[in-house]
């Protein structure tokens, strides 16, 4: 065993070139992460957005009143930014003449008012703040420390506030605000595609409870949709308090641990990632108690990411990254379909099934 420990497989000429790159892309990916942040703060996206939709360096450097002196750099951060993904390049004679809006930099265009559109800019400025990276950067002391449970997410170890919570507003307000614009932002992209996409969902339902619906978004596009549904919107106190009272839905101000407001229906959309699995099951039992039997109708509704790579290594990864925010940042975790059946096995419900799969997500509907 010692002679092993002192010796090592050599890797071919081949592997070892692969293995330096490979390792570089790992060490400096959050170059990547930075630069996407970079262009969030100087108004890329929006600048190329309100240019028409297409712009040369030139142009951006005017419409964002850079100095001169800095267009070779941009040229280079936008460089890295298209080879990612972010922008699109159109060329003429082998060089870059515009770059263009891509699926990925639409979502973070700020400024604009229109069905279906909530920009995503605060969820990468939370992702990439001081506090979200100092956080990382206590991952291995935090693996090293021997606490009894419930076990503090390596954000309250570092910086002694959980997030989502009171405590984040008195470590940083600026934090706290941009960490909830991120959440709400975030929560409500995509819920035309899951009215498209999953039409039976809400057919048929007297009644729902959104739970943790926020300021009622999500719940006011569905009672549009479906205007026979009666929608309620549970949150806490702080979140209802902002709330718009326009009569379309109805607002409760309470806790999920504790009550939820009873319907046909109730809808936990991207909450039970934030919360361990011991949490989770209390929601879930509160939920199974507001609902009626599976024969008149009864459900939950659950939309979350289904962690598997049968979506293929790109979305899988994607998945994992989310994994790894909730480690990073909360108690809660992404989870694959034998974690959800644990789950409502444990808060009592007989059934479920996986209506449909979105993206990295997954809908459920969960039956008493």
């Amino acid at each position: 065993m010692a002679d092993q420990a002192n010796t090592i497989e050599v890797p071919t000429d081949a592997e070892l070139l692969q293995a330096q790159a490979d390792l570089w892309r790992h060490s400096l990916y959050y170059l990547t992460s930075m630069g996407l942040r970079c262009a969030i703060k100087l108004g890329i996206p929006t600048a190329i957005h309100r240019l028409g939709g297409a712009a040369s360096v030139p142009g951006l450097m005017t419409k964002l009143s850079l100095p001169a002196s800095k267009q070779p750099f941009l040229r280079r951060l936008m460089r890295v930014l298209v080879t990612n993904g972010v922008f699109a390049a159109e060329h003429n004679d082998g060089e870059v003449e515009r770059y263009c809006l891509t699926p990925l930099s639409r979502i973070l265009v700020d400024g604009v008012v229109a069905d279906e559109h909530h920009s995503q800019t605060s969820f990468v400025l939370a992702a990439t703040s001081r506090h979200y990276l100092e956080a990382a950067l206590g991952l291995d002391e935090w693996f090293r420390k021997d606490v009894a449970p419930p076990l503090p997410s390596p954000f309250e170890d570092v910086h002694g506030a959980s997030l989502f919570d009171e405590s984040t507003a008195l470590l940083d307000p600026e934090l706290d605000a941009v960490v909830n614009e991120g959440l709400a932002a975030h929560d409500n992209l995509g819920i035309g595609t899951i009215l498209r996409e999953c039409r039976d969902l809400f057919r048929g339902l007297r009644s729902l409870t959104d739970c943790c619906g926020g300021d009622g978004t999500t719940a006011r596009v569905i009672a549009k949709a479906y205007p026979h549904v009666k929608c309620t919107v549970l949150d806490l106190p702080k979140v209802i308090d902002k709330a718009p009272n326009d009569g379309v839905v109805n607002y409760v101000a309470g806790d999920l641990f504790h009550t939820v407001p009873p319907a046909q229906a109730v809808m936990l959309k991207l909450v039970l990632h934030h919360w361990s699995d011991d949490d989770c099951v209390k929601i879930l039992t509160q939920c199974r108690k507001a609902i009626p039997s599976r024969e008149e109708g009864g459900k939950v509704i659950i939309i979350e990411i289904l962690v598997g790579p049968s979506l293929g290594p790109v979305m899988f990864e994607a998945q994992l990254m989310m994994d790894m925010l909730m480690l990073v940042n909360t108690r809660g975790r992404q989870r694959d379909e034998r974690d959800w059946r644990d789950l409502f096995l444990k808060a009592g419900f007989n059934d479920y099934k996986i209506v449909k799969m979105l993206g990295a997500r997954g809908v459920f509907e969960v039956y008493p």
